[in-house]
Protein backbone atom coordinates (compact mmCIF):
# COMPACT_ATOMS: atom_id res chain seq x y z
CA UNK A 1 0.00 0.00 0.00
CA UNK A 2 1.35 3.38 -0.88
CA UNK A 3 2.22 5.73 1.97
CA UNK A 4 2.62 9.03 0.19
CA UNK A 5 1.16 11.75 2.37
CA UNK A 6 -1.07 14.56 1.18
CA UNK A 7 -3.11 17.23 2.86
CA UNK A 8 -6.83 16.85 3.30
CA UNK A 9 -8.53 17.36 0.01
CA UNK A 10 -11.26 15.80 -2.09
CA UNK A 11 -12.73 12.72 -0.59
CA UNK A 12 -11.53 10.02 -2.84
CA UNK A 13 -9.22 9.38 -5.72
CA UNK A 14 -9.79 6.78 -8.40
CA UNK A 15 -10.63 3.31 -7.20
CA UNK A 16 -8.19 0.48 -7.72
CA UNK A 17 -8.80 -1.70 -10.75
CA UNK A 18 -11.68 -4.11 -10.38
CA UNK A 19 -11.02 -7.67 -9.57
CA UNK A 20 -13.99 -9.95 -9.21
CA UNK A 21 -12.61 -12.75 -7.12
CA UNK A 22 -12.74 -12.83 -3.36
CA UNK A 23 -9.54 -13.69 -1.48
CA UNK A 24 -10.90 -16.86 0.04
CA UNK A 25 -7.96 -17.87 2.24
CA UNK A 26 -7.65 -14.54 4.08
CA UNK A 27 -11.44 -14.33 4.27
CA UNK A 28 -11.64 -17.74 5.96
CA UNK A 29 -9.04 -16.61 8.51
CA UNK A 30 -11.02 -13.47 9.30
CA UNK A 31 -14.14 -15.57 9.82
CA UNK A 32 -12.42 -17.21 12.82
CA UNK A 33 -11.92 -13.79 14.36
CA UNK A 34 -15.58 -12.86 13.87
CA UNK A 35 -16.57 -16.09 15.64
CA UNK A 36 -14.39 -15.36 18.65
CA UNK A 37 -15.57 -11.89 19.45
CA UNK A 38 -19.18 -12.97 18.95
CA UNK A 39 -18.68 -15.72 21.55
CA UNK A 40 -17.19 -13.34 24.11
CA UNK A 41 -19.58 -10.45 23.47
CA UNK A 42 -22.72 -12.49 24.10
CA UNK A 43 -21.32 -13.72 27.42
CA UNK A 44 -22.02 -10.17 28.68
CA UNK A 45 -25.72 -11.12 28.71
CA UNK A 46 -24.89 -13.86 31.22
CA UNK A 47 -22.92 -11.48 33.44
CA UNK A 48 -25.91 -9.15 33.90
CA UNK A 49 -28.14 -11.48 35.97
CA UNK A 50 -25.08 -12.93 37.78
CA UNK A 51 -23.84 -9.50 38.88
CA UNK A 52 -27.39 -8.32 39.64
CA UNK A 53 -27.84 -11.07 42.23
CA UNK A 54 -24.23 -11.13 43.51
CA UNK A 55 -24.06 -7.36 44.17
CA UNK A 56 -27.80 -6.71 44.79
CA UNK A 57 -28.02 -4.28 41.85
CA UNK A 58 -31.00 -2.45 40.38
CA UNK A 59 -31.85 -2.98 36.71
CA UNK A 60 -30.12 0.30 35.88
CA UNK A 61 -26.95 -0.65 37.76
CA UNK A 62 -26.90 -4.11 36.14
CA UNK A 63 -27.18 -2.55 32.69
CA UNK A 64 -23.90 -0.72 33.32
CA UNK A 65 -22.30 -3.96 32.07
CA UNK A 66 -23.16 -3.26 28.40
CA UNK A 67 -22.45 0.46 28.99
CA UNK A 68 -18.88 -0.32 30.09
CA UNK A 69 -18.32 -2.74 27.22
CA UNK A 70 -19.85 -0.78 24.38
CA UNK A 71 -18.74 2.56 25.80
CA UNK A 72 -15.23 1.23 25.27
CA UNK A 73 -16.08 0.60 21.63
CA UNK A 74 -17.03 4.25 21.31
CA UNK A 75 -13.90 5.45 23.10
CA UNK A 76 -11.58 3.30 21.01
CA UNK A 77 -13.26 4.27 17.74
CA UNK A 78 -13.23 7.96 18.71
CA UNK A 79 -9.50 7.86 19.44
CA UNK A 80 -8.91 6.16 16.10
CA UNK A 81 -11.06 8.74 14.33
CA UNK A 82 -9.15 11.63 15.89
CA UNK A 83 -5.83 10.00 14.97
CA UNK A 84 -6.96 9.67 11.35
CA UNK A 85 -7.96 13.34 11.29
CA UNK A 86 -4.63 14.55 12.67
CA UNK A 87 -2.18 12.11 11.08
CA UNK A 88 -4.03 10.01 8.51
CA UNK A 89 -5.52 6.52 8.70
CA UNK A 90 -3.52 4.41 11.25
CA UNK A 91 -4.41 1.18 9.41
CA UNK A 92 -2.80 2.55 6.26
CA UNK A 93 0.42 2.74 8.25
CA UNK A 94 0.34 -0.41 10.40
CA UNK A 95 -1.81 -2.65 8.17
CA UNK A 96 -5.00 -4.52 9.01
CA UNK A 97 -3.08 -7.56 10.31
CA UNK A 98 -1.16 -5.60 12.93
CA UNK A 99 -4.42 -3.89 13.90
CA UNK A 100 -5.96 -7.30 14.60
CA UNK A 101 -2.98 -8.38 16.73
CA UNK A 102 -3.10 -5.16 18.76
CA UNK A 103 -6.82 -5.58 19.40
CA UNK A 104 -6.37 -9.18 20.58
CA UNK A 105 -3.63 -8.20 23.03
CA UNK A 106 -5.70 -5.40 24.57
CA UNK A 107 -8.73 -7.68 25.03
CA UNK A 108 -6.53 -10.38 26.59
CA UNK A 109 -5.34 -7.86 29.19
CA UNK A 110 -8.96 -6.98 30.03
CA UNK A 111 -9.90 -10.65 30.42
CA UNK A 112 -6.99 -11.19 32.85
CA UNK A 113 -8.39 -8.40 35.05
CA UNK A 114 -11.44 -10.56 35.84
CA UNK A 115 -9.28 -12.61 38.24
CA UNK A 116 -8.53 -9.80 40.75
CA UNK A 117 -12.06 -8.38 40.25
CA UNK A 118 -13.60 -11.72 41.28
CA UNK A 119 -11.16 -12.20 44.14
CA UNK A 120 -12.04 -8.80 45.66
CA UNK A 121 -14.99 -9.03 44.68
CA UNK A 122 -15.57 -5.56 43.22
CA UNK A 123 -18.26 -4.59 40.70
CA UNK A 124 -16.42 -1.40 39.52
CA UNK A 125 -13.31 -3.49 38.80
CA UNK A 126 -15.42 -5.85 36.69
CA UNK A 127 -16.69 -2.86 34.73
CA UNK A 128 -13.10 -1.68 34.17
CA UNK A 129 -12.13 -5.15 32.91
CA UNK A 130 -15.06 -5.16 30.48
CA UNK A 131 -14.07 -1.67 29.31
CA UNK A 132 -10.56 -2.87 28.42
CA UNK A 133 -11.94 -5.95 26.64
CA UNK A 134 -14.24 -3.63 24.67
CA UNK A 135 -11.32 -1.35 23.72
CA UNK A 136 -9.56 -4.31 22.13
CA UNK A 137 -12.68 -5.37 20.29
CA UNK A 138 -13.08 -1.81 18.95
CA UNK A 139 -9.68 -2.10 17.31
CA UNK A 140 -10.68 -5.51 15.91
CA UNK A 141 -13.93 -4.11 14.47
CA UNK A 142 -12.18 -1.17 12.81
CA UNK A 143 -9.56 -3.43 11.25
CA UNK A 144 -11.66 -6.47 10.34
CA UNK A 145 -14.87 -5.01 8.85
CA UNK A 146 -13.27 -2.90 6.09
CA UNK A 147 -10.74 -5.67 5.46
CA UNK A 148 -13.55 -8.13 4.73
CA UNK A 149 -15.28 -5.51 2.56
CA UNK A 150 -12.07 -5.03 0.56
CA UNK A 151 -11.52 -8.75 -0.10
CA UNK A 152 -13.54 -8.71 -3.32
CA UNK A 153 -15.84 -6.49 -5.42
CA UNK A 154 -17.76 -3.73 -3.68
CA UNK A 155 -21.10 -4.83 -5.12
CA UNK A 156 -20.91 -8.04 -3.04
CA UNK A 157 -19.39 -6.46 0.09
CA UNK A 158 -22.73 -6.77 1.92
CA UNK A 159 -22.81 -10.49 1.12
CA UNK A 160 -19.28 -11.04 2.52
CA UNK A 161 -20.02 -9.05 5.64
CA UNK A 162 -23.24 -11.01 6.16
CA UNK A 163 -21.30 -14.26 5.85
CA UNK A 164 -18.58 -13.11 8.25
CA UNK A 165 -21.21 -11.87 10.69
CA UNK A 166 -22.99 -15.22 10.34
CA UNK A 167 -19.94 -16.89 11.88
CA UNK A 168 -19.94 -14.13 14.48
CA UNK A 169 -23.45 -15.34 15.22
CA UNK A 170 -22.21 -18.93 15.50
CA UNK A 171 -20.20 -17.61 18.44
CA UNK A 172 -23.17 -15.75 19.91
CA UNK A 173 -25.27 -18.93 19.59
CA UNK A 174 -22.76 -21.22 21.27
CA UNK A 175 -21.72 -18.61 23.86
CA UNK A 176 -24.89 -18.66 26.02
CA UNK A 177 -24.91 -22.46 26.07
CA UNK A 178 -21.24 -22.88 26.96
CA UNK A 179 -21.02 -19.76 29.12
CA UNK A 180 -24.33 -20.46 30.84
CA UNK A 181 -23.17 -23.95 31.72
CA UNK A 182 -19.82 -22.71 33.09
CA UNK A 183 -21.15 -19.72 35.04
CA UNK A 184 -24.54 -20.98 36.25
CA UNK A 185 -23.84 -24.70 36.61
CA UNK A 186 -20.28 -26.09 36.44
CA UNK A 187 -18.45 -23.62 38.64
CA UNK A 188 -21.50 -23.18 40.86
CA UNK A 189 -21.39 -26.93 41.59
CA UNK A 190 -17.66 -26.69 42.31
CA UNK A 191 -18.27 -24.05 44.99
CA UNK A 192 -17.68 -20.85 42.97
CA UNK A 193 -20.80 -18.81 43.62
CA UNK A 194 -21.74 -15.25 42.69
CA UNK A 195 -19.03 -13.20 41.00
CA UNK A 196 -16.43 -15.94 41.69
CA UNK A 197 -18.02 -18.17 39.02
CA UNK A 198 -16.90 -15.85 36.15
CA UNK A 199 -13.21 -15.82 37.10
CA UNK A 200 -11.96 -18.99 35.39
CA UNK A 201 -14.05 -18.70 32.19
CA UNK A 202 -12.59 -15.26 31.48
CA UNK A 203 -9.09 -16.45 32.29
CA UNK A 204 -9.57 -19.08 29.58
CA UNK A 205 -10.85 -16.37 27.24
CA UNK A 206 -7.72 -14.33 27.87
CA UNK A 207 -5.38 -17.24 27.15
CA UNK A 208 -7.28 -17.95 23.91
CA UNK A 209 -6.91 -14.32 22.84
CA UNK A 210 -3.16 -14.44 23.50
CA UNK A 211 -2.85 -17.62 21.44
CA UNK A 212 -4.77 -16.08 18.54
CA UNK A 213 -2.61 -12.94 18.71
CA UNK A 214 0.48 -15.13 18.30
CA UNK A 215 -1.13 -17.01 15.39
CA UNK A 216 -2.19 -13.82 13.59
CA UNK A 217 1.28 -12.33 14.12
CA UNK A 218 2.82 -15.25 12.21
CA UNK A 219 0.27 -15.32 9.37
CA UNK A 220 1.07 -13.83 5.96
CA UNK A 221 -2.09 -11.93 5.04
CA UNK A 222 -2.29 -9.70 1.94
CA UNK A 223 -2.42 -5.92 2.17
CA UNK A 224 -5.48 -4.66 0.32
CA UNK A 225 -6.54 -1.32 -1.06
CA UNK A 226 -4.23 1.51 -1.99
CA UNK A 227 -3.89 5.26 -2.46
CA UNK A 228 -2.72 8.27 -0.48
CA UNK A 229 -2.90 8.75 3.27
CA UNK A 230 -5.34 11.59 3.81
CA UNK A 231 -5.71 13.86 6.83
CA UNK A 232 -8.83 15.78 7.78
CA UNK A 233 -12.46 14.88 8.45
CA UNK A 234 -13.09 13.61 4.95
CA UNK A 235 -15.42 10.76 5.83
CA UNK A 236 -18.01 13.08 7.37
CA UNK A 237 -18.40 14.89 4.04
CA UNK A 238 -20.58 11.96 3.04
CA UNK A 239 -24.11 12.29 4.48
CA UNK A 240 -24.81 8.57 4.08
CA UNK A 241 -21.75 7.82 6.26
CA UNK A 242 -22.92 10.20 9.00
CA UNK A 243 -26.42 8.74 8.95
CA UNK A 244 -24.94 5.23 8.84
CA UNK A 245 -23.23 5.88 12.17
CA UNK A 246 -26.56 6.97 13.66
CA UNK A 247 -28.28 3.88 12.25
CA UNK A 248 -25.64 1.58 13.74
CA UNK A 249 -25.99 3.34 17.10
CA UNK A 250 -29.70 2.50 17.03
CA UNK A 251 -29.18 -1.00 15.65
CA UNK A 252 -26.58 -2.13 18.19
CA UNK A 253 -28.57 -0.49 20.98
CA UNK A 254 -31.71 -2.35 19.95
CA UNK A 255 -29.99 -5.68 19.41
CA UNK A 256 -28.09 -5.58 22.73
CA UNK A 257 -31.12 -4.28 24.67
CA UNK A 258 -33.23 -7.25 23.61
CA UNK A 259 -30.44 -9.77 24.25
CA UNK A 260 -29.68 -8.24 27.65
CA UNK A 261 -33.25 -8.41 28.95
CA UNK A 262 -34.22 -11.91 27.79
CA UNK A 263 -33.18 -13.80 30.94
CA UNK A 264 -34.93 -11.38 33.30
CA UNK A 265 -37.88 -10.96 30.89
CA UNK A 266 -38.55 -14.68 30.64
CA UNK A 267 -38.20 -15.06 34.39
CA UNK A 268 -41.31 -12.94 35.01
CA UNK A 269 -44.40 -14.91 36.10
CA UNK A 270 -46.57 -13.19 33.49
CA UNK A 271 -44.27 -14.30 30.65
CA UNK A 272 -42.72 -17.73 31.32
CA UNK A 273 -41.41 -17.86 34.91
CA UNK A 274 -38.14 -19.53 33.84
CA UNK A 275 -34.98 -19.93 35.93
CA UNK A 276 -31.74 -18.26 34.86
CA UNK A 277 -30.37 -21.53 33.48
CA UNK A 278 -33.59 -22.32 31.58
CA UNK A 279 -33.82 -18.79 30.16
CA UNK A 280 -30.17 -18.84 29.03
CA UNK A 281 -31.13 -21.38 26.32
CA UNK A 282 -33.54 -18.80 24.87
CA UNK A 283 -30.69 -16.28 24.77
CA UNK A 284 -28.90 -18.82 22.59
CA UNK A 285 -32.00 -19.13 20.42
CA UNK A 286 -32.18 -15.33 20.05
CA UNK A 287 -28.58 -15.11 18.86
CA UNK A 288 -29.11 -18.25 16.79
CA UNK A 289 -31.73 -16.28 14.86
CA UNK A 290 -29.02 -13.83 13.89
CA UNK A 291 -26.94 -16.79 12.72
CA UNK A 292 -29.67 -18.12 10.42
CA UNK A 293 -30.62 -14.69 9.12
CA UNK A 294 -27.03 -13.73 8.29
CA UNK A 295 -26.35 -16.94 6.40
CA UNK A 296 -29.52 -16.28 4.43
CA UNK A 297 -28.48 -12.65 3.92
CA UNK A 298 -25.08 -13.72 2.58
CA UNK A 299 -26.86 -15.87 0.02
CA UNK A 300 -29.62 -13.38 -0.86
CA UNK A 301 -27.14 -10.54 -1.51
CA UNK A 302 -24.54 -12.66 -3.32
CA UNK A 303 -23.80 -13.01 -7.02
CA UNK A 304 -25.01 -16.63 -7.07
CA UNK A 305 -27.24 -17.73 -9.97
CA UNK A 306 -30.96 -17.39 -9.10
CA UNK A 307 -31.62 -21.14 -8.77
CA UNK A 308 -28.67 -21.75 -6.47
CA UNK A 309 -29.62 -18.68 -4.46
CA UNK A 310 -33.17 -19.97 -3.94
CA UNK A 311 -31.86 -23.40 -2.98
CA UNK A 312 -29.67 -22.03 -0.19
CA UNK A 313 -32.33 -19.56 0.95
CA UNK A 314 -34.56 -22.55 1.61
CA UNK A 315 -31.77 -24.77 2.98
CA UNK A 316 -30.67 -22.50 5.83
CA UNK A 317 -34.06 -22.07 7.57
CA UNK A 318 -34.71 -25.81 7.04
CA UNK A 319 -31.37 -26.60 8.68
CA UNK A 320 -32.26 -24.23 11.53
CA UNK A 321 -35.58 -26.05 11.97
CA UNK A 322 -33.88 -29.45 12.11
CA UNK A 323 -31.24 -28.25 14.58
CA UNK A 324 -33.98 -26.90 16.85
CA UNK A 325 -35.85 -30.17 16.57
CA UNK A 326 -32.77 -32.08 17.63
CA UNK A 327 -31.80 -29.74 20.48
CA UNK A 328 -35.15 -28.67 21.90
CA UNK A 329 -38.00 -30.38 20.07
CA UNK A 330 -41.70 -29.82 20.70
CA UNK A 331 -42.75 -26.29 21.55
CA UNK A 332 -39.41 -24.71 20.68
CA UNK A 333 -39.66 -25.98 17.10
CA UNK A 334 -43.27 -25.13 16.45
CA UNK A 335 -43.04 -21.77 18.21
CA UNK A 336 -40.13 -20.72 16.00
CA UNK A 337 -41.37 -22.11 12.68
CA UNK A 338 -43.60 -19.14 11.69
CA UNK A 339 -40.64 -16.78 12.13
CA UNK A 340 -38.42 -18.89 9.88
CA UNK A 341 -41.12 -18.87 7.17
CA UNK A 342 -41.58 -15.11 7.49
CA UNK A 343 -37.81 -14.57 7.24
CA UNK A 344 -37.71 -16.53 3.96
CA UNK A 345 -40.65 -14.53 2.61
CA UNK A 346 -39.03 -11.17 3.39
CA UNK A 347 -35.88 -12.19 1.53
CA UNK A 348 -38.05 -12.88 -1.52
CA UNK A 349 -39.45 -9.35 -1.35
CA UNK A 350 -36.01 -7.82 -0.82
CA UNK A 351 -34.92 -8.63 -4.42
CA UNK A 352 -31.23 -8.90 -3.44
CA UNK A 353 -31.03 -5.19 -2.56
CA UNK A 354 -29.17 -4.35 0.63
CA UNK A 355 -31.22 -1.21 1.38
CA UNK A 356 -34.61 -2.83 0.82
CA UNK A 357 -33.58 -5.86 2.91
CA UNK A 358 -32.54 -3.56 5.74
CA UNK A 359 -35.88 -1.73 5.60
CA UNK A 360 -38.05 -4.87 5.61
CA UNK A 361 -36.17 -6.72 8.33
CA UNK A 362 -35.78 -3.78 10.72
CA UNK A 363 -39.46 -2.89 10.35
CA UNK A 364 -40.40 -6.49 11.17
CA UNK A 365 -38.18 -6.46 14.30
CA UNK A 366 -39.97 -3.31 15.46
CA UNK A 367 -43.38 -4.90 14.75
CA UNK A 368 -42.54 -8.00 16.83
CA UNK A 369 -41.50 -5.85 19.78
CA UNK A 370 -44.76 -3.93 19.48
CA UNK A 371 -46.70 -7.19 19.79
CA UNK A 372 -44.56 -8.32 22.75
CA UNK A 373 -45.17 -4.99 24.46
CA UNK A 374 -48.95 -5.48 24.31
CA UNK A 375 -49.18 -9.27 24.74
CA UNK A 376 -48.04 -11.63 27.49
CA UNK A 377 -47.24 -15.26 28.10
CA UNK A 378 -45.75 -17.41 25.34
CA UNK A 379 -46.70 -14.99 22.56
CA UNK A 380 -44.53 -12.28 24.13
CA UNK A 381 -41.76 -14.84 24.68
CA UNK A 382 -41.62 -15.88 21.04
CA UNK A 383 -41.94 -12.37 19.67
CA UNK A 384 -38.94 -11.21 21.71
CA UNK A 385 -36.86 -14.28 20.85
CA UNK A 386 -37.89 -14.02 17.17
CA UNK A 387 -36.46 -10.49 16.93
CA UNK A 388 -33.03 -12.09 16.46
CA UNK A 389 -33.96 -13.39 12.99
CA UNK A 390 -34.95 -9.95 11.74
CA UNK A 391 -32.19 -8.01 13.46
CA UNK A 392 -29.68 -10.30 11.76
CA UNK A 393 -28.76 -8.28 8.69
CA UNK A 394 -28.79 -4.88 10.42
CA UNK A 395 -25.05 -4.54 11.09
CA UNK A 396 -23.54 -5.98 7.85
CA UNK A 397 -26.03 -4.27 5.53
CA UNK A 398 -25.75 -0.87 7.21
CA UNK A 399 -21.95 -1.08 7.36
CA UNK A 400 -21.65 -2.06 3.69
CA UNK A 401 -24.10 0.63 2.53
CA UNK A 402 -22.34 3.32 4.56
CA UNK A 403 -18.85 2.41 3.26
CA UNK A 404 -19.82 2.67 -0.40
CA UNK A 405 -17.89 5.34 -2.28
CA UNK A 406 -15.71 6.50 0.64
CA UNK A 407 -12.45 5.79 -1.20
CA UNK A 408 -9.36 6.98 0.67
CA UNK A 409 -11.40 7.74 3.76
CA UNK A 410 -12.65 4.20 4.24
CA UNK A 411 -10.65 3.60 7.43
CA UNK A 412 -11.91 6.83 8.93
CA UNK A 413 -15.46 6.04 7.85
CA UNK A 414 -15.11 2.62 9.49
CA UNK A 415 -14.05 4.24 12.77
CA UNK A 416 -17.05 6.57 12.63
CA UNK A 417 -19.37 3.63 12.05
CA UNK A 418 -17.82 1.58 14.86
CA UNK A 419 -18.48 4.50 17.21
CA UNK A 420 -22.14 3.65 16.65
CA UNK A 421 -21.57 0.58 18.84
CA UNK A 422 -21.94 3.03 21.74
CA UNK A 423 -25.66 2.42 21.28
CA UNK A 424 -25.11 -1.00 22.86
CA UNK A 425 -23.97 0.81 26.00
CA UNK A 426 -26.51 3.65 26.05
CA UNK A 427 -29.82 2.01 25.19
CA UNK A 428 -29.68 -0.96 27.66
CA UNK A 429 -29.28 1.37 30.72
CA UNK A 430 -32.06 3.52 29.25
CA UNK A 431 -34.21 0.40 29.01
CA UNK A 432 -33.26 -0.56 32.58
CA UNK A 433 -34.06 2.93 33.87
CA UNK A 434 -37.45 2.85 32.17
CA UNK A 435 -38.16 -0.59 33.66
CA UNK A 436 -37.28 0.72 37.15
CA UNK A 437 -39.39 3.85 36.67
CA UNK A 438 -42.49 2.08 35.31
CA UNK A 439 -42.01 -1.16 37.27
CA UNK A 440 -42.54 -2.96 33.96
CA UNK A 441 -39.77 -4.62 31.98
CA UNK A 442 -42.35 -5.30 29.29
CA UNK A 443 -43.18 -1.61 28.76
CA UNK A 444 -39.47 -0.87 28.47
CA UNK A 445 -39.51 -2.75 25.13
CA UNK A 446 -40.43 0.63 23.63
CA UNK A 447 -36.69 1.46 23.66
CA UNK A 448 -35.52 -1.23 21.19
CA UNK A 449 -38.79 -0.85 19.23
CA UNK A 450 -37.99 2.79 18.41
CA UNK A 451 -34.36 1.88 17.70
CA UNK A 452 -35.25 -0.68 15.02
CA UNK A 453 -37.75 1.76 13.51
CA UNK A 454 -34.87 4.23 13.07
CA UNK A 455 -32.74 1.58 11.33
CA UNK A 456 -35.64 0.88 8.98
CA UNK A 457 -35.61 4.56 7.98
CA UNK A 458 -31.93 4.29 7.01
CA UNK A 459 -32.73 1.29 4.84
CA UNK A 460 -35.56 3.26 3.21
CA UNK A 461 -33.96 6.64 2.54
CA UNK A 462 -30.90 7.31 4.69
CA UNK A 463 -28.33 5.27 2.77
CA UNK A 464 -29.13 7.15 -0.45
CA UNK A 465 -28.50 10.66 0.91
CA UNK A 466 -25.45 12.12 -0.85
CA UNK A 467 -24.07 8.68 -1.68
CA UNK A 468 -21.31 8.50 -4.27
CA UNK A 469 -21.43 5.96 -7.07
CA UNK A 470 -20.14 2.57 -5.83
CA UNK A 471 -16.82 1.26 -7.12
CA UNK A 472 -16.94 -1.97 -9.07
CA UNK A 473 -14.28 -3.86 -7.19
CA UNK A 474 -11.16 -4.11 -5.04
CA UNK A 475 -7.64 -5.35 -5.46
CA UNK A 476 -6.37 -8.28 -3.46
CA UNK A 477 -2.62 -8.15 -3.50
Amino acid sequence: MATTRSSAGPAAGPAPPAREQTCRGPFAIMVLLFFLWGFMTVCNDLLIPRFKSAFALSYFQAMLVPLAFFGAYFTGALLYFLASVLAGDPLARMGHQNGVVLGLLISAAGSALFWPAASAPAYPLFLLALFIVGLGFAVLQIAANPYVALLGPERTAASRLNLAEAFNSVGTTIGPLAGGYLIFDYFARSGAHGAESVKRPYLWFGLTLLLLAAVFWRLRLPRVGGGRIERGVGALKYPHVVLGGVALFLYVGGEVSVGSLIINFLGQPGIAGLSELEASSYVSLYWGGLLIGRFMGAVALSALPPRRRQFWLAAFPLAGFLVLWGLRGGEAVWGYLPFLALCWLLFQFSRARAGRTLLLFSAMAAALLFVALLAGGRLALWCVVGVGLFASIGWPNTFALALEGTGLYQGQASAWLVMGILGGGVLPPLLGGMADLTHSLQFALIVPLLAFAGVALYGWKGHRVGRARPNSGRDCK
